[in-house]
Formats: C-alpha cells, sequence, structure tokens
C-alpha cells in the first residue's frame, strides 16, 4: 500500500480492557513470515463535537439503486476519443472530465450560451432528475452536466463554481466509490463532509456562492467506522462520533449537474459575485494578530497550514538537504533511539541516521504523503497534541515548527507537548526563526543572500537550503489566477491599524509577528496545474479567494502568485525563556544557527 506505518483506532469495551491490552500488547511484535510488526498502543481521547454543514448544504444518502448507479457509469463512454464525439472530453492531470449539454470553457472559465452541445443530457439521467425536481432539490431540470472520474489519490483544489454562468442549485452524485470532501468558509471554517457512494450532494446559496469546496488529493480518508445510513438529509458524520477509521479511497465518478444562466447573477453575495463587480468573499486584507484562543486558530489555519497543503510539492522541491548541527544531534544519539520529528515535512531528517527508530508527523496531510511515498513512518497530526505515548521517546526534533504558533499559550503548549513525548533524560532540539539576522557581527545568508545576480546570472535565490526555515514560496489557492489582480497585501515594514505587517523579503526584521511572502517564481502549484488544465472555478470571484494569497507583476505583465505565511521571529533569549517555563525540564544549551534561535532540552 505504500505504508510503512499503520494506525488503528481500536474502542475497548472498557476502561480495565483498554488497561490490559496497553500493558500485554504495547511493545510486541508481530511476525508475518520473515517480516515483523512492532504494536505502539496510546489512548486517545474521542471528542462528541458535531460539525454542523454550511447554510443551504443537503446530503441525501442512497439517493440512487446499486442498479441505477451501474446505468449511470455505463452511460458514460470513455473510450470514445474528442474527434466527432458529442461529449468533449478532457484527461485532466488529476482527473478525467466529460462534458454534456454545454462544454465548459476552462480557458475563460464559462460556458458558450450561444453553443449547445448537439446531444444533451443522458436519458439515463432523467429519471434521476425528475426525482430530484418531485423531492424539492431542484425547481428547473438542469441543461449542463460535467462528468469527473477519480482515480485513487487524485482530488480537486477548493473552488467555487461561476456565478455568471450557472444558476443557483447545483447537485452532485457521488458515484462508486466514497470521498471526503471539504467545504472552506472565508473566515477560514473548515467543514469536511463524508460524501458515501450513490449520494446527492445538493448546493444552494450561501453554500454554493460563498464557501469553497474541494477533495484533497490522497488514498486514505478518515472517515466514522459505523456510518449511520438515511435517505433524510444529514449532518456530517465526519467528527460526530469517536469511532474512526481510515477508508481507502476506490476510482470515483461525479456526476454534477447545473443549470445555465442566461441573465446576470443577483445573489446575495455581491462582493464574492463577477455579475455584480465583486472579486472575492472581502476578507480582510491583512490579518491581525489574534486576540484569543478561536482567533488563533483560525489565523494558523489560513496562514499556514492551507498554504504548506497547497505547495507540498513545490516545498518539498526546496528542501532536500539537512542542516550539519541537526544532523549532528541525531547522529549523537545511541543506536536503538525512539525518535519523533514533530513537523517533519518532507521526512529529510527521518532517514539521517539508519540506526534510529524514526516516526514523523506533520499537519500538512500533502507532506506527510509525501514521507511515505519516500517510506518514511509518518503520519498527521498537530504538533499541540501528538497520538504517541507519554514517555514514549528519546528524543524530539522540532525544526522550524514553533515560529508558526501565533500566541505565547500556543508556543509554550508546544514545547510542553515534546517534552511529554519524552523519557526520562530524553532530549529534543528546537530550532526556531531569529529576530537577530545578523549575531556576532556576522550576516546570516538569508541576508547575504539579498544582492542576487542579474541579467541571466547564475542566482542563489533558489529558495532552497540557504534559506531555511523560513523562505519559501507562498501559495496559490484555486483562483487567484486573474492577470489583472494585484492584490491588497503590499511590503510594510509598519503595522498599520493594528494589523500584521508583511516582510520584504531578504531584509531585516523590524516587527516580531508578520507575514512572510513566497514568490513562486515561474513554478505551478497542484491548484494552479489544475485551473490552467480544467478547474471550474470562477476567474474574477476568487481572484481573492483565500486571504493568504496574493498577485504580483513581473516584467511582460504576467501574473506571479504569492502566498503569505504567519511567523513569530524569536528575539534572542525568547525561546530559552518559553522552554523554562515548562516544569521538569532542563536546557542543555542554546545557540544561534544561520539565522535560527536553537536549544537542546532534556528532560529530567
Amino acid at each position: 500500500l505504500g505504508f510503512s506505518c499503520f494506525i488503528v483506532f481500536v474502542s475497548p469495551r472498557s476502561e480495565d480492557d483498554a488497561r490490559k491490552a496497553h500493558t500485554q500488547l504495547n511493545g510486541q511484535k508481530l511476525l508475518s513470515g520473515e517480516n515483523s510488526v512492532t504494536l505502539y498502543l496510546s489512548y486517545v481521547d474521542s471528542e462528541e463535537a458535531r460539525v454542523h454543514f454550511p447554510e443551504g448544504l443537503a446530503l441525501v444518502k442512497d439517493f440512487v439503486s446499486p442498479e441505477e448507479e451501474a446505468l449511470l457509469l455505463a452511460a458514460v463512454d470513455w473510450s470514445t476519443s474528442d474527434q466527432g464525439n458529442e461529449a468533449p472530453q478532457k484527461a485532466l492531470k488529476h482527473r478525467r472530465v466529460k462534458h454534456y449539454g454545454f462544454e465548459f470553457r476552462y480557458e475563460n472559465n464559462n460556458v458558450d450560451k450561444d453553443k449547445p452541445l448537439p446531444a444533451g443530457l443522458p436519458e439515463e439521467c432523467l429519471a434521476v432528475l425528475h426525482r430530484c425536481l418531485q423531492d424539492g432539490h431542484i425547481n428547473v431540470l438542469p441543461d449542463q452536466l460535467t462528468v469527473n472520474q477519480y482515480e485513487t489519490g487524485q482530488g480537486i483544489p477548493p473552488h467555487v463554481d461561476t456565478h455568471s454562468a450557472f444558476a443557483d442549485t447545483i447537485l452532485s452524485l457521488s458515484l462508486g466509490a466514497k470521498t471526503v470532501m471539504e467545504f472552506r468558509h472565508p473566515d477560514g471554517r473548515v467543514v469536511p463532509i463524508v460524501l458515501p457512494e450513490r449520494s446527492l450532494l445538493v448546493m444552494k446559496g450561501q453554500s454554493r456562492y460563498l464557501w469553497t469546496h474541494g477533495i484533497t488529493p490522497r488514498k486514505f480518508d478518515l472517515v466514522p467506522a459505523c456510518e449511520t445510513q438515511s435517505a433524510d438529509h444529514s449532518e456530517p458524520d465526519l467528527g460526530s462520533h469517536g469511532d474512526l477509521t481510515l477508508s481507502k479511497r476506490g476510482t470515483r465518478t461525479s456526476f454534477t449537474f447545473r443549470k445555465i444562466r442566461h441573465e446576470p447573477c443577483c445573489c446575495a453575495f455581491p462582493s464574492a459575485c463577477d455579475s455584480q463587480g465583486g472579486s472575492s468573499p472581502s476578507p480582510p486584507s491583512q490579518p491581525s494578530l489574534p486576540s484569543c484562543h478561536a482567533n488563533a486558530t483560525r489565523l494558523e489555519e489560513e496562514y499556514v497550514h492551507r498554504v504548506y497543503d497547497a505547495i507540498a510539492s513545490h516545498f518539498s522541491s526546496t528542501r532536500h538537504t539537512p542542516w550539519p548541527r541537526v544532523c549532528h544531534f541525531l547522529s549523537s544519539l545511541p543506536p536503538g533511539s525512539v525518535l519523533a520529528d514533530v513537523g517533519c515535512g518532507n521526512g529529510k531528517y527521518l532517514g539521517v541516521n539508519p540506526q534510529l527508530i524514526p516516526v514523523g508527523c506533520d499537519r500538512s496531510s500533502a507532506l506527510v504523503q509525501i514521507c511515505t511515498e519516500r517510506g518514511f513512518n509518518a503520519f498527521v497530526s498537530d504538533a499541540l497534541s501528538v497520538p504517541l505515548r507519554t514517555d514514549s521517546c528519546d528524543a524530539c526534533i522540532s525544526i522550524a515548527v514553533i515560529h508558526h504558533f501565533s500566541t505565547q499559550e500556543r508556543r509554550l503548549a508546544a514545547v510542553r507537548e515534546l517534552l511529554r513525548l519524552l523519557k526520562p533524560g530524553g532530549q529534543a532540539l528546537i530550532y526556531v526563526w531569529a529576530y537577530e539576522q545578523e549575531y556576532n557581527k556576522q550576516r546570516s545568508k538569508y541576508l547575504k543572500d539579498h544582492n542576487k545576480p542579474q541579467n541571466g546570472e547564475k542566482s542563489k535565490d533558489k529558495l532552497g537550503e540557504s534559506q531555511e526555515p523560513h523562505e519559501e514560496p507562498s501559495v496559490l489557492t484555486a483562483s487567484h489566477l486573474d492577470n489583472n489582480h494585484t492584490g491588497d497585501l503590499k511590503d510594510d515594514s509598519k503595522m498599520t491599524e493594528g494589523k500584521l505587517s508583511v516582510h520584504t523579503n531578504r531584509t531585516a526584521f523590524t516587527s516580531q509577528d508578520l507575514l512572510v511572502p513566497w514568490h513562486l517564481k515561474g513554478r505551478k502549484t497542484r491548484v494552479e496545474e489544475e485551473s490552467s488544465s480544467g478547474l471550474h472555478t470562477t476567474k474574477s470571484s476568487d481572484s481573492k479567494l483565500s486571504p493568504s494569497v496574493d498577485t504580483s507583476q513581473v516584467p511582460g505583465g504576467s501574473s506571479v502568485p504569492v502566498f503569505h505565511r504567519y511567523y513569530h521571529v524569536f528575539q534572542q533569549g525568547e525561546l530559552e525563556q518559553l522552554c523554562i517555563e515548562v516544569t521538569g525540564v532542563k536546557v542543555q544549551t542554546s545557540y544561534h544557527d544561520q539565522g535560527n534561535w536553537c536549544v537542546i532540552l532534556q528532560k529530567e
């Protein structure tokens, strides 16, 4: 399956059974032929918080029968070529697409309403659509169908279907396999929804016009272990149960039905509507430093987590050479030591010392996927709550992670979590970006590389290792591709009206809490490739879909996407002071390493 580490959730009948299982099984090896698997058990508290649907969204399970599903799937002939084919077919990088009724034109993110296709929707769809009409899901029959086929591991970036192209209600049938679709509100809220096979998703109003929807490309989804089947409108199952399991994705085919709009859109969301001159859900141009826990999580979701997920491939390509002093720490550990790399990125430190037993975790599922493809043990986890047993690790490393937490309390919690994982006597190495980029009369490589060669000379500014952990390209969500949009985020060394400043790359810092731009410089993210080859997203209405994204103009008039990530850069002594607030820890040493403050801690 491509995984060298598996996580399984088990719910014992009683707390006593759980204790017995932990005592008897933890650390035991299971033999399978010539291979062995070691069991590591840990307790996980289940959360009963229920997730609510976006307004206007409904899910109807088992809307079509298995027989209807087979007829619908058979109606799509993927073997035909484009020539002479009445239903235009495209092979996109992340899926196959076929259009009926009207062809969606990806070059302008719209449909040619005066040129319907020779044949309308397949006859096999009519019975399903009449049932939608009868059940009140729609009040007029759709006249456009887009069929998307996703193989295992494929997905589609977050997007909003073009306002001016289609009327309000959008229907989507999921056939062949289940998946998890994520809905995102401009304020940072994320609602993951399990779409079972043969289910119907109905998007109206706010869920259709304001929330983006997308599917993260991965081979496994985390879903409820026991889903209740109902023909009624359902609230999302994901998050409403304590019992979760991994569900392997299969080949999924979606039938998305829409009604062509012949008049300008007059929805209740003018700031997000291309017909009404809007270009986005109108988030603030620059975020403020969070004043509470909820604001902090929203800030980090938008300006850290979403960025890394979107740029994972490009980020990984710039992260290949381990830093020498981190390697020295890893090489100094005794053979057989259990190592946890919390915030492991693409896993470049997991293979440094082959005599260790390493495991990595990262908040970005896309980066964890890269780790597993490289054969490393890694799983998705927040650095504030790592599902590993207390006192289970001989060593932990946290490289370029804690500076992404936006409050002192959350940074302190991240250090506490590292110490919780360590055995007594275990060590932790922490790196954070330093406010002082010039130290002991030496400028860091980050500042040195500011004077880059020009006019075709070979440039050192490759977004490579000299810039870690800070200067990586910023990311793009589905539709920040409007060449006429230059964005609202401007480089400014000072705070304006309590907003976070945007740092000018390769210059000294003037504030500790800031947004750092990442210019893609000609590279395409996964999202861009989808958009240029076939993502049905609104060009103008999405042009500022995510406040973490901007575009800047380059010679020739082309648009370069820029993402902004939140950082708290540490002043001298601040990291040590943070660490000694945790009881039971000793700061063994601290040092400055190429623009980063670093400490080695020992658990007492």
